[in-house]
């Protein structure tokens, strides 16, 4: 066995009983490195000490060197020393099994011990770069001797010039010391090395933070926390974070950003021929809104905001962004109003009904729980309306408004932060319809996906989400990507149509053309709800979406697909009415069927079905799923050719 020492300071510092003497020091290792009375050969070769010792090799205990490691990383240093100092004791030649006691008695708080044992690590190997690295940072972290530190740093560059862990942490030592100016040269040398490591970027955030550099300092804070492990190192990527919203926040208070809020709003002024008004309002629902001159009967739009929200200049710009992209809508003649009504509020609280009646049997008020379920149909369909038109607004100003990014961030993170307590407070998890929690949670996990997207901070653990939901959330993250760089007017508006469909929130609203839509009177709208209030003349287009793709691809030229649409509609219609209620109107059917039902004909009545106008074959529809429900039993003698139809229609509801 031979090492090798360079003839200079480093080994006074290993061995200081040697006194910088020549002399004292060959004494020195010769004592040392005398085994079984087997003394070394010392040479001095100009300036290198060769140490020599016959027959001697470095001994290892692989089973016993598992467990210590695997002690050591589960935390548990008390029975790691045990097994360390049994290793070391067989194999009192082994450099790393030192270097492991030494940093198990640094956990423990046994600084010197530590040290000692490190110093016999470095005697064993001079070059065992982990605890020269250890030695200084024990020096410079518990002893605040920064001197010291930087003599083992140094020579882990001796032995890797282009070591970027120790280029950083001499650098932390020179910030230490208030010697920022060459620190920084470190830093920068450090990411020279490694571009990805993330403890510079985190410390020359520090800097930039000292110095007053706050927009500097944000931006480094969010470079550490896109290359930091978070799962491998939670301390740093929590330290990146908090420093992260703590230069945000100086920004925002030291910020002005007024006029970049005037310009915007004396654009969209001009584009929408309209004034804008912005004002507080601690009374809305939420952080902010815009209510469109058009539908507020006004000669001006107005953006509410509340008062004590964070970044209130980014949800102004919001909502700004919101009236914008509906101007560009307009100009193609594609913008669409979500709308509903009565109709959609019925089948919203029918979908609830088992929930409704377990709030009856624990005495829950009726007002109380009409009022609940009317605030989970508002919140439910707002989170459909606003999520995809959300990320291109949140886009649109990450990408326009380089200066904003700080307060957007803070603004977004607050929002995401009332979403993980809304999506996981205890009491409202309990309360909470489990599909419409699974809903509402799908939304925040694509809000969290995106600011993950636009500021490298991952908050998706926090929803406690499933693995059905990130995988929903992913899926639609996707599809907003595919119209992301190249969106066209009005495309928003596609996705709200997807999504509804996919989480089967269709029958809740209606997506309506406002062109169509601002041609109504409130007289006609009146009379087509006083007409028909639960919709059942209403064709609701998702639906009828659905209904064309399933059939598509399960049906051939035998079944006759009108038959099996309009069954569909009945089957749904007569799903919320007793069965005695649906045998009358079975025979009233029945009554009309004696005059014969004319498949190319309309305006068929049925008494029971206010308002109903309906064509033949929709009137043949409900007549054959009428009797299948009421009177099965009955239902061969119609002698009605429709039993694949209903087999069909029945498989679709179920899907």
């Amino acid at each position: 066995m031979t090492i090798i020492f360079k003839l200079d300071d480093f080994i006074y510092s290993l061995f200081p009983q040697a006194n910088n003497n020549l002399e004292n020091l060959e004494k020195e290792l010769i004592d040392f490195y005398t085994v079984n009375n087997i003394k070394p050969s010392v040479n001095f070769e100009e300036d290198v000490i060769k140490i020599s010792i016959d027959g001697l090799r470095v001994g290892e205990e692989n089973r016993e060197y598992n467990e210590l490691i695997s002690l050591c990383e589960s935390g548990k240093f008390e029975a790691a020393k045990i097994i360390s100092l049994k290793l070391i004791e067989k194999h009192p030649n082994n450099s790393e099994y030192f270097r492991l006691n030494g940093q198990i008695e640094s956990e423990l708080g046994n600084q010197d011990e530590a040290i000692n044992s490190l110093i016999d690590s470095l005697r064993w190997n001079p070059k065992n770069e982990w605890a020269l690295l250890m030695m200084g940072n024990i020096f410079a972290k518990h002893f605040n001797d920064t001197q010291t530190a930087m003599k083992y740093y140094n020579q882990v560059l001796v032995i890797k010039p282009d070591d970027c862990i120790t280029l950083n942490n001499i650098g932390v030592q020179l910030m230490q010391t208030n010697n920022k100016k060459d620190a920084v040269s470190y830093f920068e040398k450090a990411l020279s090395v490694d571009k990805d490591y993330p403890n510079t970027y985190y410390a020359l955030a520090l800097v930039a933070n000292q110095d007053g550099n706050s927009e500097k300092a944000f931006n480094l804070a969010l470079t550490s926390l896109s290359k930091t492990n978070k799962s491998l190192n939670r301390e740093l990527y929590q330290n990146s974070f908090n420093l992260a919203i703590e230069s945000a926040k100086t920004i925002a208070t030291e910020t002005n950003n007024e006029k970049i809020i005037s310009d915007y709003v004396s654009k969209l002024e001009y584009l929408s021929g309209r004034t804008i008004k912005i004002e507080s309002d601690d009374s809305i629902d939420t952080a902010a809104k815009i209510e469109f001159a058009e539908n507020y009967k006004r000669d001006h739009h107005l953006v509410k905001y509340k008062s004590d929200r964070l970044g209130i200049d980014h949800l102004i710009l919001h909502e700004l962004i919101h009236l914008e992209l509906v101007l560009e809508a307009r100009e193609k003649e594609l913008n669409e109003l979500f709308t509903t009504n009565e109709s959609n509020k019925a089948k919203f609280k029918y979908s609830l009904e088992n929930e409704i009646k377990k709030f009856q049997k624990r005495g829950v008020a009726q007002d109380n729980i009409e009022s609940y379920i009317n605030a989970l149909f508002n919140g439910i369909n707002s989170q459909l309306y606003n999520t995809p038109i959300d990320l291109f607004i949140e886009d649109r100003i990450y990408n326009t408004w380089k200066s904003i990014r700080p307060i957007q961030f803070l603004s977004l993170l607050s929002i995401l932060q009332e979403g993980v307590e809304a999506n996981t407070n205890k009491d409202i998890v309990k309360n909470t319809p489990k599909d419409i929690l699974s809903t509402s949670k799908v939304f925040n996990l694509i809000n969290a996906i995106h600011f993950k997207n636009l500021f490298n901070i991952d908050l998706l653990e926090l929803f406690n989400h499933s693995k059905r939901e990130m995988n929903q959330a992913q899926s639609f993250y996707s599809e907003f990507e595919e119209y992301r760089d190249d969106k066209k007017p009005g495309e928003e508006y596609e996705i709200i149509k997807h999504w509804g469909e996919d989480l089967n929130l269709d029958n809740f609203y209606s997506l309506i053309p406002e062109t169509e839509y601002r041609k109504k009177t409130i007289d006609s709208v009146l009379q087509e709800i006083s007409e028909d209030p639960l919709g059942i003349n209403h064709s609701n287009p998702s639906n009828d979406r659905k209904m064309k793709k399933f059939l598509e691809s399960n049906t051939n030229d035998e079944i006759n697909k009108a038959v099996a649409m309009y069954m569909a509609d009945a089957l749904k219609y007569f799903g919320s009415i007793p069965v005695d209620d649906i045998k009358k109107i079975a025979f009233e059917i029945a009554t009309i069927g004696t005059q014969g039902i004319d498949p190319s004909k309309d305006n068929y009545i049925i008494p029971s079905i206010s308002n109903s106008y309906f064509s033949g074959y929709k009137t043949l529809a409900y007549y054959y799923v009428s009797w299948a429900l009421s009177i099965p039993e009955m239902l061969p003698q119609l002698q009605l050719p429709f039993e694949k139809e209903y087999e069909l229609a029945t498989k679709f509801l179920k899907n």
